[in-house]
């Protein structure tokens, strides 16, 4: 019988999930702010930042994918 998930391990876990999560959110904001912006001046500011909103969110998805094997070993060791 395989022993249970450690709960520090459970803790990383959701670590992951959540700078995931928050990752991925900045960077789709970061990425869809000069669509939205009111103010010229904001949009050109938000066209600017497009490298970084991309790298938010591409950083944002890896820590999703890791979470998602992550889980997807320990469901194995079940």
């Amino acid at each position: 019988m395989p022993s249970p998930i450690p709960p520090s391990q459970r803790k990383q876990d959701s670590e992951l999930l959540f700078k995931g999560a928050i990752c991925a959110l900045i960077g789709a904001i970061v990425l869809l702010g000069p669509y939205v912006a009111r103010s010229p001046d904001m949009r050109e500011i938000m066209r600017q930042a497009y490298l970084a909103g991309w790298f938010a969110l591409v950083l944002g998805c890896a820590f999703l994918v890791r979470y998602g094997l992550n889980r997807w070993r320990s469901q194995g060791r079940r």
